[in-house]
Protein backbone atom coordinates (compact mmCIF):
# COMPACT_ATOMS: atom_id res chain seq x y z
CA UNK A 1 0.00 0.00 0.00
CA UNK A 2 1.24 3.45 -0.81
CA UNK A 3 1.61 5.60 2.24
CA UNK A 4 2.20 9.31 2.49
CA UNK A 5 5.51 10.35 4.07
CA UNK A 6 3.66 10.44 7.34
CA UNK A 7 3.61 8.05 10.28
CA UNK A 8 0.94 7.05 12.76
CA UNK A 9 2.47 9.36 15.34
CA UNK A 10 2.30 12.38 13.04
CA UNK A 11 -1.19 13.05 11.74
CA UNK A 12 -0.91 16.16 9.58
CA UNK A 13 -4.22 17.84 10.13
CA UNK A 14 -7.49 17.74 11.94
CA UNK A 15 -10.15 15.37 10.68
CA UNK A 16 -13.53 16.95 9.94
CA UNK A 17 -16.82 15.44 11.10
CA UNK A 18 -17.51 14.23 7.55
CA UNK A 19 -14.04 12.69 7.32
CA UNK A 20 -14.71 10.85 10.60
CA UNK A 21 -17.69 9.20 8.91
CA UNK A 22 -15.42 8.07 6.07
CA UNK A 23 -12.86 6.76 8.54
CA UNK A 24 -15.63 4.90 10.42
CA UNK A 25 -16.48 3.11 7.17
CA UNK A 26 -12.79 2.23 6.70
CA UNK A 27 -12.24 1.15 10.33
CA UNK A 28 -15.29 -1.11 10.20
CA UNK A 29 -13.76 -3.05 7.28
CA UNK A 30 -11.42 -5.84 8.42
CA UNK A 31 -9.28 -5.61 5.28
CA UNK A 32 -8.67 -3.03 2.59
CA UNK A 33 -11.86 -1.41 1.30
CA UNK A 34 -12.46 -0.60 -2.33
CA UNK A 35 -13.61 2.93 -3.02
CA UNK A 36 -16.92 1.50 -4.32
CA UNK A 37 -17.49 -0.26 -0.97
CA UNK A 38 -16.83 2.93 0.97
CA UNK A 39 -19.14 4.86 -1.35
CA UNK A 40 -21.93 2.28 -0.96
CA UNK A 41 -21.56 2.28 2.82
CA UNK A 42 -21.67 6.07 3.07
CA UNK A 43 -24.46 6.57 0.53
CA UNK A 44 -26.63 4.30 2.67
CA UNK A 45 -26.46 6.87 5.49
CA UNK A 46 -25.66 10.20 3.81
CA UNK A 47 -26.69 12.14 0.72
CA UNK A 48 -23.11 12.49 -0.51
CA UNK A 49 -22.23 11.91 -4.14
CA UNK A 50 -19.53 9.42 -5.12
CA UNK A 51 -17.35 12.36 -6.19
CA UNK A 52 -17.64 13.94 -2.73
CA UNK A 53 -16.67 10.68 -1.05
CA UNK A 54 -13.70 10.19 -3.38
CA UNK A 55 -12.57 13.75 -2.59
CA UNK A 56 -12.70 12.97 1.12
CA UNK A 57 -10.75 9.73 0.60
CA UNK A 58 -8.08 11.72 -1.22
CA UNK A 59 -7.94 14.33 1.57
CA UNK A 60 -7.54 11.59 4.16
CA UNK A 61 -4.64 10.10 2.19
CA UNK A 62 -3.00 13.56 2.08
CA UNK A 63 -3.57 13.96 5.82
CA UNK A 64 -1.78 10.68 6.43
CA UNK A 65 -4.63 8.70 7.93
CA UNK A 66 -5.26 6.45 4.92
CA UNK A 67 -3.03 4.30 2.73
CA UNK A 68 -4.15 3.35 -0.74
CA UNK A 69 -3.22 0.78 -3.35
CA UNK A 70 -4.18 0.66 -7.01
CA UNK A 71 -5.71 -2.70 -7.92
CA UNK A 72 -6.34 -2.56 -11.64
CA UNK A 73 -8.88 0.20 -12.18
CA UNK A 74 -9.93 0.41 -8.56
CA UNK A 75 -8.32 1.80 -5.43
CA UNK A 76 -8.16 -0.05 -2.14
CA UNK A 77 -8.00 1.93 1.09
CA UNK A 78 -6.71 0.90 4.50
CA UNK A 79 -6.44 2.96 7.67
CA UNK A 80 -2.90 4.22 8.28
CA UNK A 81 -3.78 5.03 11.88
CA UNK A 82 -5.98 3.35 14.45
CA UNK A 83 -9.21 4.83 15.70
CA UNK A 84 -7.58 5.08 19.14
CA UNK A 85 -4.68 7.14 17.75
CA UNK A 86 -7.07 9.51 16.00
CA UNK A 87 -9.12 9.87 19.18
CA UNK A 88 -5.94 10.75 21.13
CA UNK A 89 -4.79 13.31 18.56
CA UNK A 90 -8.21 14.89 18.13
CA UNK A 91 -8.83 14.78 21.90
CA UNK A 92 -5.54 16.59 22.52
CA UNK A 93 -6.43 19.18 19.90
CA UNK A 94 -9.83 19.72 21.54
CA UNK A 95 -8.26 19.93 25.00
CA UNK A 96 -5.75 22.54 23.83
CA UNK A 97 -8.29 24.62 21.87
CA UNK A 98 -11.20 24.59 24.29
CA UNK A 99 -9.60 24.14 27.72
CA UNK A 100 -6.14 25.63 27.18
CA UNK A 101 -4.58 22.20 27.67
CA UNK A 102 -5.97 21.87 31.20
CA UNK A 103 -7.20 18.28 31.52
CA UNK A 104 -8.51 18.88 35.04
CA UNK A 105 -10.71 21.74 33.84
CA UNK A 106 -12.07 19.57 31.06
CA UNK A 107 -12.81 16.64 33.38
CA UNK A 108 -14.48 18.94 35.90
CA UNK A 109 -16.61 20.52 33.17
CA UNK A 110 -17.86 17.20 31.82
CA UNK A 111 -18.35 15.72 35.29
CA UNK A 112 -20.56 18.70 36.21
CA UNK A 113 -22.52 19.00 32.97
CA UNK A 114 -22.89 15.49 31.55
CA UNK A 115 -24.79 12.43 32.76
CA UNK A 116 -22.53 9.76 34.25
CA UNK A 117 -23.59 6.27 35.24
CA UNK A 118 -22.37 4.71 38.47
CA UNK A 119 -20.09 2.54 36.34
CA UNK A 120 -18.64 5.67 34.64
CA UNK A 121 -18.04 7.29 38.04
CA UNK A 122 -16.32 4.19 39.43
CA UNK A 123 -14.10 3.95 36.35
CA UNK A 124 -13.15 7.63 36.65
CA UNK A 125 -12.40 7.19 40.37
CA UNK A 126 -10.15 4.24 39.58
CA UNK A 127 -8.27 6.14 36.90
CA UNK A 128 -7.83 9.17 39.17
CA UNK A 129 -6.62 6.98 42.05
CA UNK A 130 -4.03 5.41 39.73
CA UNK A 131 -2.93 8.86 38.56
CA UNK A 132 -2.74 10.05 42.16
CA UNK A 133 -0.59 7.08 43.19
CA UNK A 134 1.74 7.61 40.24
CA UNK A 135 2.08 11.33 41.08
CA UNK A 136 3.39 10.52 44.57
CA UNK A 137 6.15 8.25 43.28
Amino acid sequence: MKAPPNTQSNIRASISDAEWQVMDAIWSTPSAAAAAEVIASLQARTDWSPRTIKTMLNRLVKKGVLHYQADGRRYLYRAAVTREKCVRVQGRSFLDRVFGGQAGAMLAHFAKHEKLSKKDIEELKSILEQKSSAAHE
